[in-house]
């Protein structure tokens, strides 16, 4: 039987073959697996986020507070470096540095910081090192300016290297004068020796937002000027300034010692983040009188023309108060309780008032609660519960011993004396605008409620010139304006008892006494000079600050 033949033609298996291989490239060209694609790219090119841009902060005037700038930063990618590089980048960076590096190569990493935001010698350096080395990179960053170093610095806080805010008004208002970041592409080309980057899409220009304070950076100025040289002067531990309009709430100025330079934190000590006008809690002494007066009088636990019997000291249930002299001040009337600063009056009145009505009139005042103010790290302070007003206590509370406040929530109630009894919602926040330019938030007067009749703030302000005018706080009286206030002076709370050592000194007033368009409380916190009234440690920074606003009005 013929098996038949089958004859196959050359030309056949020919056209066949490349009729293959045109298919086949074909679908590697034109139809590619895409994890192949993306492994391809990366090797040539990856995307990376651009430091997001951040708004403006700025006074009252207008003036620019915090502001970007461009820095340059350097980044490597690790997988393009050979053993010689190590070594040139050995010459520049640290060993651990060059570790992390070698690491990331191992992992196959590629993009690593070298040098963020540098200047001087640093940039120096790194640029010299990315002309020699394969793969090192650089692009511009932002970094936040502080116009004026150290002037504001708790209030404006500061951000961490990716330019989010971690402090102050850079915290507290944070989604505001944030942007999303954008982004560019990192492209190593054929042949080259370094990395560059590309923008995706072109630069568009863009509204930055801008958050404007009530402070007047002017002021600002005079007031961290004399406070921070009192408390140096005097070996203070800590110090703090506020000044507000009492008829609106709007802070015009805020001062924390110790301070800090927001743009160079290295070494810095905790202590001096804090801002010590919100979050420090602190027992006012005699600056609180005049409030827990106006009470008493509202309350009729205490008479206007009342007349009291004042000896040195005063045995009250299981203590004694004493007065700040050694001296008995005898017989005096209810307003010399103010000017002279009798402890062992006070005393007298606040043995007979009722623990729960007090403590919710301190509540209204806005004690025991954080301060509705557009800052972080507000204190609560400390008013004690009705059921642990024992003993000495009451009248420990009427000499502003045995609670503690804020310098926030004391200038916040004592507003409420000076314009009439109107308890004022405080503010620092002018206006916010978004990167729209729309305004989404505005600054303005608000009355929580009335806390004193005008009759009886009108009696507590006439007090609290006279103590200026003739007693303990003479030392603030200036020919400028008329000025009121009220000196204090409070020892500190040291391991269930008060120290014999340790004392806050302090001055509250307001001016002009009649038209009062401003109001200021200096503390002077354990100062250790050996002045410890505040009489001596804070009048005399209190009528510096004055007379210096009074020339400014002056020239403006």
């Amino acid at each position: 039987m013929n098996k038949s033949r089958i004859k196959i033609n050359p030309w056949s298996l020919f056209t066949l073959f490349f009729v293959v291989i045109g298919i086949t490239l074909t679908a590697r060209h034109c139809f590619p697996n895409p994890k192949i694609v993306q492994q391809s790219q990366h090797q040539y090119w990856r995307r990376i986020n651009l430091e997001p841009t951040r708004g403006i902060i700025q006074d009252s005037r207008g003036n620019a507070l915090v502001i970007s700038e461009s820095l340059p930063s350097f980044a490597v990618d690790p997988s393009l470096l050979e053993d010689d590089d190590f070594e040139e980048l050995g010459k520049v960076l640290s060993q651990d540095l060059i570790a992390k590096i070698r690491k990331a190569k191992t992992s196959r990493s590629r993009f690593m910081w070298i040098g963020r935001k540098v200047t001087g010698d640093e940039f120096e350096q790194l640029r010299l090192i990315r002309r020699r080395v394969r793969g090192v990179m650089i692009y511009p960053e932002q970094y936040r300016r502080y116009t004026n170093k150290k002037l504001m610095s708790h209030v404006l806080g500061f951000c961490n290297i990716d330019n989010r805010g971690l402090a102050g008004i850079e915290q507290y208002w944070d989604s505001e004068l944030y942007s999303p970041p954008g982004q560019r592409i990192v492209v190593r080309r054929p042949g080259s020796q370094a990395s560059t980057l590309i923008q995706q899409d072109p630069e568009q220009e863009s509204i930055l937002p801008v958050v404007t304070l009530t402070i007047d950076s002017r002021i600002q100025y005079v007031v961290e000027k004399h406070l921070y040289q009192a408390a140096s002067d005097n070996g203070a531990k800590w110090a703090s300034a506020i000044c507000m309009n009492p008829n609106t709430g709007e802070i015009i100025a805020m001062a924390s010692y110790p301070t800090y330079d927001a743009a160079d934190r290295r070494g810095l000590a905790i202590e001096a983040l804090s801002n010590c006008v919100v979050s420090r809690g602190y027992e006012p002494g005699s600056t609180f009188k005049p409030i827990y007066l106006g009470i008493a009088l509202e309350r009729g636990w205490a008479r206007k023309d009342e007349i009291f019997v004042c000896p040195a000291r005063l045995k009250v249930a299981d203590g004694f108060i004493k007065e700040s002299y050694p001296v008995a001040f005898g017989n005096i009337d209810t307003a010399q309780l103010l000017i002279k600063s009798s402890n062992v009056g006070m005393a007298q009145i606040g043995i007979r008032t009722e623990a729960s009505k007090i403590y919710d009139s301190l509540l209204s005042l806005g004690f025991g609660s954080a301060t509705n103010v557009e800052l972080p790290g507000v204190a609560r302070g400390i008013v004690p519960l009705p059921e642990n007003w024992r003993g000495v206590t009451p009248a420990n509370i009427a000499i502003g011993q045995g609670l503690a406040v804020t310098p926030l929530q004391l200038v916040t109630a004592m507003a409420a004396i000076v314009n009439g009894g109107k308890l004022m919602s405080p503010y620092v926040v002018k206006e916010v605008t978004d990167s729209m330019g729309d305004v989404i938030y505005k600054g303005k007067p608000e009355v929580m409620r009335e806390v004193f009749t005008p009759d009886t703030t009108a009696w507590i302000r006439s007090a609290m010139r006279r103590v200026v005018l003739e007693g303990t706080g003479k030392r603030a009286a200036t020919d400028v304006t008329e000025l009121a206030g009220k000196t204090g002076t409070a020892q500190v709370p040291e391991h269930g008892k008060y120290s014999r050592h340790k004392y806050v000194g302090s001055f509250i007033g307001f001016w002009p006494y009649e038209n009062p368009q401003y109001l200021m409380l200096i503390t002077i916190g354990e100062p250790t000079s050996g002045r410890i009234y505040g009489g001596e440690l804070a009048a005399p920074p209190f009528k510096k600050i004055v007379e210096e606003m009074a020339e400014l009005e002056y020239f403006s």
